[in-house]
């Protein structure tokens, strides 16, 4: 299952704060803030769809992810890949080194990685 751009925004916040009120997410956004209400619609869609839930403190609620940032990101892109990319990671990679600005140090550490990966298979 995968997350709306609403609710990968907030998604993102929860992951780098780890625990949240709905105070600390409603402060974590930048202006023009969403409303609460809102906010707390994304939190019941997000818990529905078991990427997040929370903990029950009198009124309070604390929120926290269910699902790792890396694990989501590596499913996506994964599914990327296949859909857009007929599953071949050389099509990609060829997509992304040439389509992106990325500069010739960027590329030899992109590189380096695959060099290191590659050692260690």
């Amino acid at each position: 299952m995968q997350l709306s751009k609403s609710e990968e925004e907030l998604m993102n916040i929860l992951w780098k704060h780890k625990k949240a009120f709905m105070k600390d997410l409603l402060d974590a956004y930048p202006e023009p803030k969403p409303a609460t209400t809102t906010v707390a619609t994304l939190l019941k869609r997000m818990a529905d769809k078991n990427f997040i839930d929370y903990k029950s403190y009198g009124r309070s609620r604390e929120y926290y992810p269910l699902v790792k940032k890396k694990d989501y990101f590596s499913k996506h892109v994964n599914g990327l890949i296949k859909n857009f990319f007929n599953d071949s990671a050389s099509q990609f990679a060829s997509f992304f080194t040439q389509e992106t600005n990325l500069s010739k140090k960027e590329l030899e550490d992109l590189k380096a990685l695959i060099d290191n990966e590659i050692k260690k298979k």
